[in-house]
């Protein structure tokens, strides 16, 4: 998996960037891709119960906080696993979903399922996968950010899409995190004209464990998909922080990295604050004194989103 930070023309919605431009042609490499696995592949139907929840914006989208939440409504019916593929980049991701759940996390997704099996699984909650077309979802969720929607609605490099938003025709339910604003209202009404079937929820990130820094003050960093997610939440708690250091979605931190960071906490007298993603990623005999910032994705309508969950299964 790649680790890279967005550009920023990316997400200009109001007009095309010429980098954009440039690249549209290397964007034709993925479009075909998907068009030959959609064509050649066939797909492998399990007895299992399964919901994918992914994303076509690469980062930063919700995928995982939503795999947590599904996996602790269906536990309590069922047997319940969530798979993981195994990217090494992806280790923060596996750890905290092990904090919560029961993971499987193999090289393949077929891989997993096999071994789900074998365990008498009966429900399975794919973090990511949308883009697997070997296995049939019973099934899938997109996930969508409120400020970043579909960016620039160009595919990779030219844009963030992994695949074109026509693809949600191809879907079953969207939910997009964040407040709602005029384009995510607007971004709503065009994914109606594309599949008008298709049922959107929203979700919040929801802190959890944000007073007992109300008082301090902090330098923040984080190597996540949407930064400014992380400094946007600290802005409406009124928490405080000295400077913001940011690095590459799934960055790898390392130890000269996090002794940078203390030093410069100590010389501004200040604490250290990331999220709980980033907090899982550093090594455990580097986390003495850095906090994080637990939060948990709150669907709203939350009876009315399970209750069609229910009805499609």
């Amino acid at each position: 998996m790649m680790k890279l930070f967005k550009p920023k023309f990316w997400d200009k919605r109001d007009r095309v960037s010429l980098f954009s431009i440039l690249l549209l042609p290397l964007s034709l490499i993925p479009i075909i891709k998907i068009y030959y696995e959609n064509s050649k592949i066939k797909k492998n139907f399990y007895g299992l119960k399964t919901i994918c929840v992914g994303n076509i914006y690469i980062g930063g989208t919700g995928k995982t906080p939503l795999a947590i939440n599904l996996a602790s409504h269906f536990k309590k019916r069922f047997k319940t696993y969530i798979i993981k593929k195994n990217y090494i980049s992806h280790l923060d991701e596996k750890d905290l979903l092990e904090s919560k759940n029961k993971v499987i996390f193999e090289k393949t997704r077929e891989l997993s399922i096999t071994k789900a099996e074998k365990k008498k699984a009966e429900m399975l909650i794919f973090d990511d996968g949308l883009q697997e077309k070997k296995i049939n979802y019973d099934l899938k969720i997109v996930c969508f950010n409120s400020l970043k929607l579909d960016g620039n609605g160009l595919i990779i490099p030219a844009g963030p899409l992994r695949e074109s938003l026509n693809s949600i025709k191809n879907y079953d339910i969207i939910l997009i995190n964040g407040n709602a604003n005029k384009e995510s209202k607007n971004f709503i009404d065009k994914i109606k004209k594309l599949n008008p079937n298709i049922k959107i929820f929203t979700g919040k990130y929801v802190p959890q464990n944000y007073s007992k820094f109300k008082r301090k003050k902090f330098i923040i960093f984080s190597g996540i998909g949407n930064p400014h997610t992380f400094s946007d939440t600290l802005k409406n708690l009124k928490i405080k922080y000295y400077c913001y250091k940011k690095f590459p979605d799934h960055y790898e931190y390392k130890e000269k990295d996090l002794q940078k960071l203390k030093n410069l906490a100590t010389t501004k007298n200040c604490e250290l604050l990331t999220t709980e993603k980033d907090y899982f990623r550093i090594k455990k005999s580097f986390r003495k004194n850095i906090n994080f910032l637990k939060v948990e994705l709150i669907v709203d309508k939350e009876k009315q989103f399970y209750k069609h969950l229910n009805e499609r299964l």
